[in-house]
């Protein structure tokens, strides 16, 4: 084994790590297991923690989290000083969650940091939400979001409720990179700086979310709106039947199999709604007892997931740029026929987010704002509109929405009973969700989007896709799929591109490695490396006119291939 690493493994063996991790160290037979698990540390990344569970540097442990949390202690007490800082600490249902959050509370509270920690596992958005209403400086969730069972995380929050942003995302890395031993962490002491939250703080957040109804008394006319709902064995579970109970849905149908909290998640490969096979038990039940509607939320109940009946009467599950267009569009619509719409009313989505929002705002006279990729930089622009702006919703393609400003993250809670009062709505004039799709196409164009994630294995695979990305910086494309490109947009470098004039713009977003590519025929291609793993993705955006309903499976078609000609054009299969 590597020098450096059999190093790492003896300070874990000699060191002041408890008996059980060192009897774990010794069982592990393979070396390449071994290695996996000491060849580097965890790396605390904007976002916080996260990985595989286990012993060692590289895992999600014990140490690990505890390292990361003194670290973030000592940077808000650099940055508070002597006043009272306050946290508040939530966790999923993933295997070690609960550990992980009593971990991250003892060694806060042994730094003399007030603690509110959750009793029990609960949603993200409401760890979110209460940040802002207890007034705390920071947050932890313990969660790996949609990630398989053998992960774990650490997401780290700011007093705003959103996730880190500069400059104190990069300031906590340096004071957690700081901790080299868990020597130098507090691990006990301080425990009357802990308390825990429960119901009370269930019931605030749930009043909150039902003030996001728009049309309640539409809800009263569809109360038996037949509704379908599976946590995918997450946190959704402790609050979804709640909210939509309190909504005054009565006709609301648990899928069973996967209401219970389960970290092994026993009946799915990924609990990911965005996955078709972890929502296919809800959509055999929905088929069953022919529902309006079925939804699903990932473990920590950021993302949601919806299934609808088609034109056809066919169950299809939507997309997450589809279920952003309805979202935004009824929040818009909906607000300005019930006369609540304010004239500084804004809507943000990301920079790969369906640029068909762009053109509902802008037919409703609604600003619409693009963002970097993540809900932290929707909760950034909320801050910095604050008072000059009033913000509506915001979401991403990823399966992201997140309603009104008392949250900061993306809120599947929230979400679910929005786009329930929204089946509701279009039910009492006689349609579905996806007849109100085709409607939006019709007035709007008829936008579709795709997705390829490209993987380059090997310790190759980070150089060659940093030189794919400066071969298209370098040398764009001329034409992709015979059409011109007019546009490059390098948010890297922060400026964009006329091709054809030459003229060139700033860009006023930080800094990130995406480049966009817009053509001619207003197609629209953007490049996006992962920034820990050797993996590119690349989002397409097509749009044609739609005349009728008559034509919305030959234009469809038309638009799939068209997207199929862009990846085979530009060489990605």
């Amino acid at each position: 084994m590597d020098a450096a690493i059999q190093e790492k493994v003896n300070v874990w063996l000699n060191g002041n790590y408890d008996q059980d991790t060192k009897d774990q160290i010794k069982a592990i037979e393979n070396s390449d297991e071994l290695a996996d698990s000491f060849y580097r540390n965890l790396e605390f990344g904007t976002g916080g923690l996260r990985g595989i569970m286990g012993v060692g540097t590289n895992r999600m442990n014990r140490y690990t989290v505890g390292m990361a949390t003194q670290g973030f202690a000592n940077y808000l007490k650099k940055t508070y000083g002597e006043s009272e800082i306050k946290v508040a600490i939530a966790h999923d249902c993933r295997n070690n969650s609960r550990f992980f959050a009593e971990t991250t509370a003892h060694v806060f509270a042994a730094n003399g940091i007030k603690v509110y920690l959750f009793e029990a596992l609960r949603p993200t958005p409401e760890l979110s939400f209460t940040i802002r209403h207890l007034g705390c400086h920071a947050g932890v969730v313990c969660t790996a979001s949609h990630n398989p069972k053998e992960y774990n995380g650490y997401k780290a929050y700011w007093n705003d409720g959103g996730q880190l942003v500069p400059p104190h995302d990069k300031n906590v890395i340096q004071e957690v990179d700081a901790i080299t031993s868990v020597d130098k962490v507090i691990w006990t002491g301080g425990d009357e700086n802990i308390s825990i939250l429960g119901k009370g703080m269930d019931d605030t957040y749930i009043d909150m979310v039902k003030d996001l109804s728009v049309y309640p008394e539409v809800i009263e006319k569809q109360k038996d709106l037949k509704i379908v709902y599976t946590s995918i064995h997450g946190t959704g579970i402790t609050l979804v039947p709640q909210v939509l109970e309190r909504f005054g849905f009565t006709n609301v149908h648990i899928v069973e199999e996967q209401a219970t909290p389960d970290g092994n998640f026993p009946t799915v490969v990924y609990p990911n709604p965005e996955e078709s096979e972890a929502m296919s038990i809800g959509l055999n039940q929905a088929k069953k007892i022919d529902a309006d509607i079925l939804l699903g939320t990932d473990p920590d109940s950021d993302r949601v997931g919806i299934g609808v009946k088609d034109h056809k009467g066919n169950w299809v599950l939507m997309n997450g740029n589809q279920t952003a267009v309805l979202a935004f569009n009824y929040m818009i619509e909906a607000r300005k026929a019930k006369g609540i719409n304010q004239p500084n009313d804004m809507v943000v989505k990301t920079i790969v987010t369906t640029e068909m929002i762009d053109a509902i705002a802008k037919a409703y006279e609604v600003n619409c704002y693009n963002v970097l990729t993540g809900f932290k930089w929707i909760a950034e622009l909320i801050k910095e509109k604050e008072g000059e702006e009033n913000y509506v919703i915001g979401g991403e393609e990823s399966y992201g929405l997140m309603a009104g400003d008392k949250v900061r993250d993306k809120d599947a809670i929230s979400a679910v009973a929005l786009l329930c009062e929204m089946a509701a709505y279009e039910k009492d004039k006689g349609r579905s969700l996806f007849e109100k799709m085709i409607d939006l196409y019709i007035q709007f164009g008829f936008y579709k989007e795709g997705l390829i994630s490209i993987t380059k294995k090997g310790m190759r695979g980070q150089e060659e896709i940093a030189e794919m990305m400066q071969q298209y910086r370098l040398q764009p494309p001329a034409t992709i799929n015979g059409s011109q490109v007019v546009q490059l947009l390098d948010y890297q470098l922060q400026n964009g591109t006329n091709l054809i004039t030459k003229e060139s713009w700033d860009i006023n977003l930080p800094k990130s490695n995406v480049l966009q590519f817009i053509l001619a025929d207003g197609s629209k291609i953007s490049a996006r490396p992962s920034g820990t793993e050797p993996k590119i993705k690349f989002y397409f955006s097509v749009h044609e006119p739609l005349g009728s309903l008559e034509e919305f499976e030959t234009v469809e078609a038309s638009l799939d291939q068209k997207i199929q000609s862009i990846i085979t054009d530009m060489k990605l299969k």
